[in-house]
C-alpha cells in the first residue's frame, strides 16, 4: 500500500513513512492510493472474532509492507487489554432499529483511545526498527490530547506536546492532560480556541526547518493512522447487525471529520453502509455543508459539547479529495480559498455526491440537554453531551428495518456540569480516576503565536535529551 497527499505534491509514502510523517510535506493529508476491497465472503469470515484479531484483519491491507499480520495481532491485543468492557466496544439498542454502541471504555474515557492506544505501539515498533525518536505535537479540543498522553507517556523515544484553548476543554478533559507527571510530556494552554490550536500545529508542520530539527510527528487525525484505528469498530457493528448482507445506517458526532471519516473508509472498503449521519452541535460547518452546500467559517462558539466547538475540519480535506476526483491540484486550490476567504466553493455535482451518502444534523445545548433527560426517562440510558446528539439524530432520521447506530464517543462522567444541569447529579468518575481532581497540574499558559510555542517545543526536546 502506497500513500498520496490531498495536494498531490509530497513524495509517495509507505505505511511507516506515513505514521512518522504525519502531515504531508506540501501542507496537504495522506490518502490511499487505493481502497482495499473485501468481499461478502471476507466480511462474514471476521463475523464473531475477537475485537483485537478483527481489527488487525481489517487494517492490515493499509500496512503490509511494513509490518507482519502477527505483529499487529499482538499490538491489537495489547492495545485493548486494559479496556474496562470485556467486548471492548458494546452495543446497546434504545429503540426498534436504533442502537448505540459505546466507545468510551479505554483508559481516558472516550473514543480516541480506540486509536491512540494502537497509534502509540506503532509508534514504538517503527521508531525501534529505525532506531529514531520523534517530537509529537498535536491539538485537541478535549479529548485527542488525553488519549494521546495516554498512550505515549514514559515512552523513550517519543517527547509529547499538546496544545487544548484554555478555559475551553470540561475540567475533567484538563485535568487528564494536565496531572500527567511523565518527563516526555508537555500541555500548553494556548490563548484562543481549537481552530487556533490547529492552525499552530499545522504551521509548525510548514515550517519546513523547525520540523527537521524537532522529527516533528502527529496524533491528531491529521495522521492516518488515527482513522486506520477507528475502522474497525464500524465493522464491527455491522457485523453483529447482519452485514454483509444487511445494509446499517450510522449516526455520528464529530467536529474535525475524523470519526465519520472512518466510517467512509469501511464504506470504501465494501461494507454495506447506506447514510452516515454527521452530528453537529451549534458549531454547525459540517451540517451546512451537507444541507445547502454552504461551507463557510464561522466564529466558533462554546458549548457543552466541546469537543466538537470546531469550525475548520482537518478530515474534510480528505473527503473534498475523493469528491474533487482525487485532483490533487483542485483540492489544494480549493483549501486555500477556504483559508484565505472563510468559504469553500464545492461543484454542485461534488456537493450532491456527498450528499447521495452523508446527512447532516444539528443540536444546539437546550435541545441537548432536553434530549440527555429525555433520553434517560425513556430507556435508563445516560448519554454524554456529544454522544447525545448522535443518538437523536439515530432516534429522529433512522429507516425501520434498517438498523441505525450512534457512535457514543464519551463517558458522561467527563462532563460533570452538563449532566448535573440535565439530570441533576454529577456522574462519578471511575475507580482509575477517582482521585484527579485532587492530582496536581503543571501546564504552561501561552499566547496563540507560533514563535512562543515552537520555543515551548524547543525546550521540552532539549531537556529531554539533555
Amino acid at each position: 500500500m502506497r500513500y498520496i497527499s490531498t495536494r498531490g505534491q509530497a513524495p509517495v509514502r509507505d505505511f511507516a513513512g506515513v505514521l512518522l510523517a504525519g502531515l504531508a510535506e506540501d501542507g496537504g493529508l495522506f490518502m490511499p492510493e487505493s481502497w482495499p476491497q473485501l468481499s461478502a465472503a471476507d466480511w462474514r469470515a471476521l463475523r464473531g472474532l475477537p475485537y483485537p484479531e478483527l481489527a488487525a484483519r481489517v487494517i492490515h491491507p493499509f500496512m503490509a509492507e511494513s509490518l507482519s499480520f502477527e505483529t499487529l495481532l499482538r499490538l491489537t491485543r495489547e492495545s485493548y487489554a486494559g479496556f474496562a468492557h470485556p467486548a471492548i466496544v458494546p452495543m446497546i439498542q434504545l429503540g426498534p432499529d436504533v442502537w448505540t454502541m459505546e466507545l468510551f471504555h479505554g483508559p481516558t474515557l472516550a473514543f480516541k483511545d480506540m486509536a491512540m492506544q494502537l497509534l502509540g505501539r506503532l509508534f514504538d515498533h517503527v521508531l525501534a526498527e529505525r532506531d529514531q525518536r520523534v517530537t509529537i505535537v498535536g491539538a485537541t479540543s478535549g479529548d485527542t490530547g488525553s488519549a494521546a498522553i495516554e498512550a505515549c507517556a514514559g515512552r523513550d523515544r517519543i517527547d509529547i506536546v499538546i496544545l487544548h484553548p484554555d478555559g475551553r476543554t470540561s475540567e475533567v478533559q484538563r485535568r487528564q492532560m494536565t496531572t500527567v507527571q511523565a518527563q516526555n510530556v508537555h500541555n500548553l494552554a494556548v490563548a484562543g480556541n481549537f481552530d487556533d490550536c490547529q492552525d499552530l500545529v499545522k504551521a509548525m508542520f510548514n515550517d519546513a526547518p523547525f520540523r527537521t530539527e524537532m522529527r516533528l510527528s502527529a496524533v491528531n487525525s491529521i495522521n492516518w493512522a488515527r482513522i486506520l484505528g477507528q475502522i474497525p469498530y464500524y465493522v464491527a457493528a455491522a457485523l453483529a447487525l447482519g452485514a454483509p448482507d444487511r445494509e446499517i445506517d450510522f449516526a455520528v458526532p464529530t467536529g474535525n471529520f475524523g470519526n465519520v471519516l472512518a466510517a467512509y473508509a469501511a464504506y470504501r472498503m465494501g461494507l454495506p453502509i447506506r447514510r452516515l449521519v454527521v452530528a453537529s452541535n451549534r458549531n454547525d460547518i459540517l451540517s451546512r455543508f451537507l444541507a445547502s452546500n454552504d461551507m463557510s467559517v464561522r466564529g466558533v462558539e462554546p458549548s457543552l459539547s466541546p469537543s466538537m466547538d470546531i469550525q475548520v475540519s482537518s478530515n474534510f480535506e480528505r473527503l473534498l479529495f475523493e469528491l474533487q476526483g482525487r485532483d490533487g491540484a483542485l483540492t489544494a486550490r480549493t483549501m486555500t480559498e477556504f483559508r484565505t476567504i472563510g468559504r469553500m466553493t464545492v461543484a454542485p455535482q461534488a456537493w450532491q455526491t456527498a450528499t447521495e451518502l452523508f446527512q447532516g444534523f444539528r443540536l444546539d445545548d437546550t435541545d441537548i440537554i432536553v434530549a440527555i433527560r429525555a433520553l434517560r426517562a425513556a430507556t435508563g440510558y445516560l448519554a454524554d453531551p456529544h454522544s447525545i446528539i448522535g443518538i437523536e439524530a439515530a432516534r429522529a432520521l433512522h429507516t425501520p428495518g434498517t438498523p441505525m447506530v450512534a457512535m457514543a464517543t464519551a463517558h458522561p462522567a467527563k462532563f460533570p456540569d452538563a449532566m448535573e444541569q440535565a439530570t441533576g447529579a454529577r456522574p462519578p468518575l471511575p475507580a482509575h480516576l477517582a482521585d484527579l481532581y485532587e492530582r496536581a497540574e503543571t501546564f504552561t499558559r501561552v499566547p496563540a503565536d507560533l514563535a512562543t510555542i515552537e520555543a515551548c517545543v524547543r525546550a521540552t526536546v532539549l531537556r529531554n535529551a539533555a
